[in-house]
């Protein structure tokens, strides 16, 4: 007997609506995500909000694979979600993503 995961793949935006180096808001189903395309041209999304006092990460500043709240300049790893400096402490999560016919997409569920 096998089980199954449900889990969709949602369309989040163009590939090239992204810059290399840099984040993305996209919103979807009330929720906020964050939405990474490294330096090496690869995508990754996380939660939208900052957990520390949940602003927006996608105002923040990308640098490599590190994320920085505009607030208080807390620092993720986009790539893995870890908290990386002070003052958040509690880990972002982290969604796959994939490419499929120029679009990049997250997967929910």
């Amino acid at each position: 007997m096998s089980t199954s995961i449900d889990s969709t793949w949602i369309d989040a935006c163009d590939a090239d609506d992204i810059e290399q180096e840099d984040v993305l808001r996209f919103d979807h189903a009330g929720r906020t995500f964050a939405l990474y395309r490294s330096p090496d041209d690869e995508y990754f999304a996380t939660d939208g909000l900052c957990t520390h006092e949940q602003i927006h990460l996608a105002d923040g500043l990308v640098m490599g694979d590190i994320i920085e709240c505009p607030k208080h300049n807390g620092r993720f790893n986009y790539r893995s979600g870890e908290a990386k400096g002070a003052p958040v402490c509690v880990n972002l999560r982290t969604y796959p993503v994939r490419l499929a016919g120029g679009k990049v997409q997250i997967q929910l569920g």
